[in-house]
């Protein structure tokens, strides 16, 4: 069975035919309407820029703020920490092991 499903979204003026897991359409959807609700943002405030200069600024906008999500579920730092505390913890409890000896 084809789980799939042709469907056409607007984005930044134009309709653009894509074939979709239905599970995603929703998604797709809002994402589009992201987009479009972005670069319209961007038509308000910059009236002398063509559509092509908006979907620049807004897929810009738009990675910046994924490099940011991304930066935030980066848990190497947090390993590198636990690993230096632990080692802390070993030295101390040598120096204690040591010391009772």
């Amino acid at each position: 069975m084809d789980d799939k499903q042709s469907i056409q979204v607007k984005v930044a003026e134009r309709y653009y035919p894509l074939r979709v897991d239905r599970k995603d359409e929703e998604r797709i959807r809002l994402a589009a309407k992201q987009i479009n609700e972005k670069v319209l943002q961007y038509k308000q405030h910059y009236n002398d820029k063509d559509v092509q200069d908006f979907l620049a600024m807004a897929a810009l906008q738009f990675v910046i703020k994924l490099l940011e999500l991304e930066n935030r579920h980066d848990e190497q730092p947090f390993i590198q920490a636990v690993r230096l505390l632990n080692e802390q913890l070993d030295d101390v409890l040598m120096d204690k092991t040591d010391q009772v000896v």
